[in-house]
């Protein structure tokens, strides 16, 4: 065995911890203008609804870019398209310092919805070319906690900078690390290093036959009833905290971080609990699915949460709801790689986050309009029920594995 092979279980652990970096700095890229939101409405005397509608223009372009972000990244290579994406969406972070108005704010949170989409389908190309079957539910959870430990740490950075140095600064700082990020990159990478027999042989990368797939577009309609659960959290706690609860600002900030921590633990807990699975004799495959359909459950805990009369009850029952969350998701990262050969796994992750994109716009629109007119209340049994809608499509995709297991 060669230096080189024997380095290889080490090496795999260095690339997992470079594209969780790239996640933390993607979640950190996208918070920093939900953090300097209030400070921005005065300075560019930005109102609320043009707010919307730039958080809307990122919207979009994340969700068209998701289509079109993983067959780039499968025809360029992963060194080659994980380094293109970051550069895209660290340089439009950056452009974000020059705004002068809401027309050039829109304008670059566009190009930065364009350039973040690339971040997932890569990562998980990542982790299915350097992870075995039966360790990337782990891996993908692992990496994926990157995006609550952004939205952790987001806050305090961004007001500390922009208190300091004002808030074009923080664009130029936060941006900045992406292209530290890039230069690692660029010096680390190597080719994966799974070996082939543990791979399914491929029917076919071309985008042609991946549209035709059954499995492609089930997984994309489970991906519109699961990711809106998470961007209801995000968007939408500290708000709930503030009207149903009362909650002032100083409150809302000692408390509305509880969940993102619960959602970490669930990135880790869904690994290792998939791995745990797969010890007692489930094949990868279905250790995965069994995992979302668990975890999914779990995000019902949202039901309750708004009728009782407890705050604390409340943020503890939507944190299991988060760790629920994240727990699913960590093996929905790895089920692309169950179907599809390694070379087509970015295609069919960005196709599924379309979906998630489109659901997420939709049921925001849904949430806006069931708050103004009724309470949270509807709102949070609405999102503690698609869950189940999601993890039955998981469950029932196409198998390829042979008959089911006892």
């Amino acid at each position: 065995m060669s230096v080189g092979e024997r380095n290889l279980p080490r090496l795999r652990w260095v690339m997992l911890a470079l594209v969780f970096a790239a996640t933390v700095i993607n979640y950190m890229d996208r918070q920093t203008l939900s953090v300097l939101a209030p400070l921005l409405q005065d300075k560019l005397r930005m109102t609320a609804g043009a707010y919307s509608r730039i958080v809307f223009l990122f919207l979009l372009a994340y969700t068209i870019m998701n289509g079109l972000s993983g067959p780039l990244i499968d025809r360029l290579g992963t060194r080659a398209g994980y380094a293109l994406t970051m550069a895209w969406w660290s340089g439009a972070e950056m452009l974000h310092s020059l705004a002068r108005g809401v027309g050039s704010l829109g304008a670059f949170r566009f190009l930065l919805g364009m350039g973040e989409a690339g971040n997932w389908p890569a990562a998980v190309r990542v982790v299915a070319e350097w992870f075995p079957p039966e360790e990337r539910s782990l891996a993908s959870g692992i990496f994926n906690s990157g995006s609550s430990i952004g939205a952790l740490i987001a806050p305090p950075l961004v007001a500390w900078i922009a208190l300091h140095a004002g808030w074009p600064r923080v664009f130029t700082v936060v941006g900045s690390s992406g292209f530290l990020w890039l230069a690692v990159w660029l010096i680390v990478y190597r080719r994966g290093a799974v070996p082939a027999a543990q791979e399914k042989a491929p029917e076919s990368g071309r985008m042609r036959e991946l549209l035709r797939s059954r499995f492609l577009w089930q997984f994309t309609i489970s991906k519109i009833f699961s990711d809106p659960v998470w961007y209801f959290y995000i968007f939408w706690f500290p708000e709930y905290l503030k009207t149903a609860r009362g909650f002032t600002l100083l409150e809302i900030g000692k408390t509305a971080w509880i969940p993102f921590l619960a959602a970490d633990a669930g990135n880790l807990v869904g690994g290792f609990f998939c791995m745990a699975l797969q010890r007692r004799g489930r094949s990868p495959e279905r250790a995965h699915r069994l995992s979302v359909v668990l975890f999914s459950l779990l995000m019902t805990a949202a039901l309750p949460a708004v009728a009782t009369r407890s705050a604390a009850l409340a943020i503890a029952l939507v944190s299991l709801a988060a760790f629920g969350y994240t727990g699913a998701l960590a093996n929905m990262l790895a089920i692309p790689a169950d179907e599809f050969p390694r070379e087509a796994v970015a295609s069919v992750w960005g196709i599924a986050s379309m979906g998630a994109g489109f659901g997420g716009m939709l049921f925001s629109l849904i949430t806006g309009a069931i708050v103004e007119r009724y309470s949270f209340g509807p709102a949070f049994v609405l999102f503690g029920c698609i869950p189940l809608i999601a993890a039955a499509l998981v469950w029932w995709l196409p198998r390829k594995s042979g008959p089911a297991e006892a």
